[in-house]
């Protein structure tokens, strides 16, 4: 039996919290409160985590008679008639986790989110605020003086700047990954399904298999506030979501198999919060939580929703601080490694499956070596030193055996840091990445070696005619004709797209339904900030043309600059590149896109200069604090009583670094053979991707297509809700019609240039020139100046050659002169029209429409007075102007008997009308019927005339 295959989604999105003096009780619901469940908190312990969750699914009312019964169990005889066993203390939309330092436990919970993306039907929130208790109550408190100091260290890492989260959509995978299938045919059978109070679900943790039976400790007698729920029964029907003419054996009573699959670990920031708690409780309790950056806009072509997406996720290996982690450890995980996904989709059809939807992943991490940077010296920019010899390449090894096995391949690697230098401080770096790289190349096949682009963007800047936005365009091109990017669109349109000459040349791997990406471009600089963001952008750009072309928006895949649609593309990658800018390197980006450009204006210096102090500052003061924040958020440290406090450490490489520990690392089998056996026999396919089969990555169970755990209709629209237009996420999203489109424009489309670029100085010098004479640009990571000496413009890239001839991508737009005309148009040339003298016809209907509204609104104490208006009216026209008998009583032409703005009165439906209507949602439910006798009159009728 064949089953549709659908994401299981979390329907505990309501959590309310109560205390007695013995035990904390969450109450989960469903939005709209028929179903709950009760997780049990022991606060009678000092010192560890006592959960109790019987796994049992309460209905309204028998949620209402437990919690009676346990209140009532609560009160004491001594207290108040009126008195409450237990008292509410918060409410919440879920739980972040639990933490434990040297006392008890604390409970961290998400007290308050925000709507910030759409993906296709999924919602993406943003956690605002969160709410963080300590479990023990005051009388078996265990004090410890550390205590305080380790929480003021933890809550250092503020889980309301940047932390996302959903219910139903798995935000630590890309959508590529998310979108493949995870049923294969010969996949075993499917478990039937289960009653949805008693439904027993296969999760990855060995130890969920010790369930507890339904029914079992549900009799306690302690209180929870049964208040806040509402006395009114409500239900989800069917027919809700599945149309207004449901039956029994309507779509809504299909069986469907709902799947989970098993998050990405570096990607989940709570892990460490979760780790006693994951395997103790039912799955619908547990919350993915990743860090980084989603923003999401609507591109809007002539009011057709098309919604661009890019989400930013952080890696919680190796994590920390610009100075304080650089490189990477000895298990190949590298500093401020993110992972950036870029998705089109288009909004006309709301689910993933039926739309046409685009996304492409890229890659940003520190040089996989082992480096760092000395902070004894109080200097901007410290030397760049090696920390240990790697002749065998382990530590790359390592760090790409891990893209090959989620991304596949090939890997294209754009380095961006300095290659020529008077005094040697990045170019260390780049030879010594470059060495590591060719000796990893040796034994991979040519079809699937690592390609490596050294582009010295920091030196091609500081030229006066260079155009560095350009060569990224090139360097941009060649590497997404490499990877592709994945793509989903009907099968029709997919087979039409395969032959498109502009798309059959890049190298994804095509299907039926449109390509995937295979590959991904991995780009650094020395911080992986400023000059990896612009890279990042240019290579956006490019994808971006290339998904909207396939779309069927753009007639070719091309972008220029200066349109509304590039300009909130720029504005997204700049908003990316500050919130990570602000987490890795303690400022905003220095160095922006404008300024590569040399667009930017004067007043652009002096914003530089402060975001440079700025990062000086917390890079010298600051970060130690952040570092330690990271280590003990993360669990890379775990306060233990009678050791060694996180801030006595004299330093924390060991922390990252298992070997040190004494622990066994996990060593390749050979140095020629670095990549795993699984990983290069699936090449160029992403072994993750192939393996998500597996058993033990994922979750399946079957239910009914009503159910709230697998009916992502429901969980989006909310039919049983009250939606209020002014409330929807859509209406505030940031448009670029609204956004960018200048007022007063006159062509709506978001591809049109609306400025030309800025004009060159003529005499040749820079268009923005500094006081101090040095390119606003230039990198403040190099400790000696390069050697610009050499002028050439050439369109190899380290060995890669990227130049395409006759390529209609490399051509700059001219500037025009833009008059006072062009400001500002006449009305002739905006609206085809002009003010002029109105004729005879329409002055006569201006006058009766003026003596129709005086007739109708005359008051008995004005008959007899002459109206104003109308005597003017008269007068330009005497022989024309007609009196209205007073008390007229004049209709609007309209089929409602009553419409006004107290009412309206819905006119009688004929019967033709409602047999038009009932067959119209028959032939929706069954298909087309049989042809009535006039139809198949009139089809015969016209045969005969067009063929005998």
């Amino acid at each position: 039996m064949t089953y549709t295959e659908v994401p299981i989604i979390n329907w505990m999105q309501k959590l309310v919290l109560y205390e007695t003096k013995a035990r904390f009780y969450i109450v989960g619901s469903n939005k709209i409160e028929t179903r709950f469940r009760v997780l049990k908190i022991d606060r009678t312990e000092p010192r560890d985590l006592v959960i109790n969750d019987d796994k049992v699914e309460y209905s309204r009312t028998e949620i209402r008679s437990v919690l009676s019964m346990i209140d009532g169990g609560n009160k004491t005889k001594r207290a108040a008639q009126g008195s409450a066993g237990l008292s509410k203390t918060t409410s919440a939309f879920g739980i972040a986790g639990f933490v434990r330092f040297l006392e008890g436990p604390y409970i961290i919970l998400i007290t308050k989110r925000k709507r910030v993306a759409l993906v296709g039907p999924h919602t993406i929130y943003k956690i605002e605020d969160i709410s963080m208790l300590y479990i023990p109550n005051d009388s078996v408190r265990y004090v410890h003086p550390d205590e305080s100091r380790y929480v003021r260290m933890f809550q250092n890492v503020d889980l309301s700047s940047n932390f996302y989260f959903s219910y139903s959509y798995d935000l630590t995978h890309n959508l590529q990954y998310n979108m493949a299938k995870s049923l294969q045919p010969t996949q075993g059978p499917i478990p039937p399904p289960e009653s949805q109070s008693k439904q027993k679900l296969v999760f990855w943790e060995s130890s969920m298999e010790d369930e507890s039976k339904p029914g079992e400790g549900t009799a306690e007698k302690e209180d929870i506030c049964f208040s806040d729920f509402s006395t009114q029964e409500a239900s989800f029907s069917p027919t809700l979501a599945y149309g207004l003419t449901g039956d029994k054996n309507s779509a809504a009573n299909e069986l469907v198999c709902g799947v989970r699959q098993k998050p990405v670990r570096k990607f989940v920031w709570n892990n460490h919060l979760l780790k006693d708690f994951e395997g103790k409780v039912h799955h619908d309790w547990i919350l993915y939580i990743i860090h980084g950056f989603i923003g999401q806009s609507n591109i809007g072509v002539y009011g057709k929703s098309i919604y661009l997406t890019l989400i930013g996720r952080r890696s919680n290996e190796f994590a920390g601080t610009r100075f304080l982690k650089r490189g990477a450890n000895c298990q190949g995980s590298v500093a401020n490694e993110i992972e950036t996904e870029q998705i089109v989709q288009d909004m006309s059809v709301t689910f993933l499956s039926h739309t046409k939807v685009s996304s492409y992943t890229q890659l940003r991490g520190s040089v996989p070596l082992y480096w760092s940077q000395d902070l004894s010296k109080m200097v901007a920019k410290p030397p760049i030193t090696l920390d240990q010899r790697d002749p065998y390449a382990t530590v790359a090894g390592l760090h790409f055996n891990q893209i090959l096995k989620r991304y596949g391949a090939p890997i294209v690697v754009l380095n961006l840091v300095k290659t020529r230098e008077k005094r040697r401080h990045e170019s260390i770096l780049s030879e010594e990445f470059v060495e590591s790289v060719n000796y990893l190349n040796q034994f991979l096949p040519p079809e699937h070696a690592i390609q490596y682009i050294g582009f010295d963007m920091a030196r091609v800047t500081k030229r006066k005619n260079a155009d560095v936005m350009m060569r990224l365009a090139r360097i941009a091109r060649y590497c997404l004709k490499q990877t592709g990017f994945h793509l989903n669109v009907p099968s029709r349109q997919a087979d039409y797209l395969m032959k498109d000459e502009e798309l059959k040349v890049l190298r994804g791997r095509w299907n039926k339904n449109g390509c995937q990406q295979a590959g991904v471009v991995r780009t650094n600089c020395v911080d992986c900030l400023d000059r990896t963001n612009t890279a990042q952008f240019a290579l956006g750009k490019c994808v971006l043309a290339h998904q909207l072309y396939a779309l069927g928006v753009l007639d070719t895949p091309q972008l220029e600059f200066d349109t509304d649609c590039v300009k909130m593309l720029e504005e997204l990658y700049e908003d990316h590149g500050d919130t990570l800018a602000l987490q890795y390197g303690g400022s905003q980006l220095v160095h922006r896109i404008k300024g590569y450009r040399k667009i930017a204006p004067w007043t652009s210096h002096s914003r530089d200069i402060m975001q440079t102090l700025s990062r000086y500052y917390s890079n010298t003061f600051s970060d130690v604090e952040k570092q330690q924040a990271f280590n003990l958020f993360l669990g890379i440290f775990e306060p233990v009583e009678g050791q060694a406090n996180l801030w006595e450490l004299p330093t924390d490489f060991y922390l990252h670094n298992p070997i040190t520990m004494g622990k066994i690392p996990s060593e390749r089998s050979s140095y020629s053979q670095w990549w795993e056996k699984g990983v290069y026999e699936n090449l160029p396919r992403p072994y993750d991707e192939v393996a998500k089969s597996d058993a033990g990555q994922l979750e399946i169970s079957t239910a009914p297509a009503s159910s709230e755990n697998v009916n992502i209709f429901f969980e989006f629209y909310r039919p049983a809700d009250l939606t209020v237009f002014e409330d929807l996420y859509q209406f505030f999203m940031s448009r670029a019609t609204r956004k960018f489109m200048p007022k007063g424009a006159t062509h709506f489309s978001p591809f049109i240039i609306r400025e030309p670029p800025e004009p060159s100085d003529k005499m040749g010098n820079e268009a923005n020139p500094n006081i101090s004479g040095k390119d606003s640009t230039a990198s403040t990571t190099s400790q000696g100046s390069d050697d610009s000496s050499s002028s050439e413009d050439s369109s190899v890239e380290a060995g890669v050659h990227l130049s395409e001839s006759s390529s209609p991508y490399d051509s700059e737009h001219e500037s025009t002169f833009v008059s006072f005309k062009d400001l500002f148009p006449s009305m002739k040339k905006v609206y085809d029209s002009e003010i002029k003298e109105p004729n005879d016809r329409d002055r006569n209907i201006y006058e009766r429409y003026v003596e129709i509204g005086q007739g109708c609104h005359q008051t008995p104490e004005t008959k007899g007075q002459k109206s104003v208006c109308l005597s003017f009216e008269r007068s330009m026209a005497p022989h024309r102007a007609r009196k209205v008998p007073q008390g007229l009583d004049i209709y609007p032409i309209s089929g409602f008997k009553m419409d006004s703005t107290f009412g309206v009165e819905p006119p009688p439906v004929s019967l033709h009308s409602q047999d038009i209507y009932k067959a119209y949602v028959s032939r929706g439910r069954h298909g087309a019927g049989p042809p009535t006798e006039h139809d198949r009159h009139t089809y015969v009728k016209y045969m005969q005339m067009k063929y005998m």
